[in-house]
């Protein structure tokens, strides 16, 4: 629970605004509202003008199918060719620490919507899985029983990317 002024009420965000103040809401000014009404967010970590990337499907956020936004919905990754080289760029991406499996055949879970990449091949230093050489988006021979997943050993590397900017109390 926060304290102090609850400064936005009735927040009404459709995803796509890229900060608080392009949401709808009941204007900047104390609230009358309970801290035990609090919200809070946590955001997928991405570098400025990559795709965001998410695991879901597991327990924690660094283990699950992956799942990348792009054009303004999320989708999920073919796992043709995908393999360790693959999962460690998405850790790092996520400051999950170092890969540890790069299960396939919708281990996680089947996803829904487009399946965004396919043929992914990393090699294991990029930044982000947009430096990773695949197919165009949505250009895919697969379904969502292929879909890619990642497994991070989960600690966050600090170092990298400072504390993280999308999580804490709104």
């Amino acid at each position: 629970e926060g304290l102090g002024p609850i400064w936005l009420n009735g927040l009404r965000c459709r995803g796509t605004e890229e900060r608080l103040a392009l949401c709808r809401h009941r204007g900047w000014r104390p609230h009358v509202c309970a801290h035990e009404e609090d919200a809070s967010a946590v955001c997928s970590a991405s570098l400025p003008g990559r795709p965001t990337v998410r695991l879901v499907g597991a327990a924690g956020r660094c283990a699950g199918r992956l799942e990348v936004f792009h054009a303004g919905h999320w989708g999920t990754v073919c796992d043709d060719l995908w393999g360790l080289p693959d999962a460690e760029v998405v850790c790092r991406q996520l400051g999950c620490g170092a890969a540890l499996d790069a299960p396939q055949a919708a281990f996680f879970g089947e996803g829904t919507g487009p399946i965004w990449l396919d043929d992914v091949r990393c090699q294991g230093n990029e930044l982000s899985l947009l430096g990773c050489p695949a197919s165009p988006w949505g250009v895919t021979n697969c379904q969502h029983r292929e879909d890619a997943a990642v497994v991070c050993a989960g600690i966050r590397d600090a170092g990298a990317w400072g504390s993280c900017p999308c999580r804490g109390d709104a």
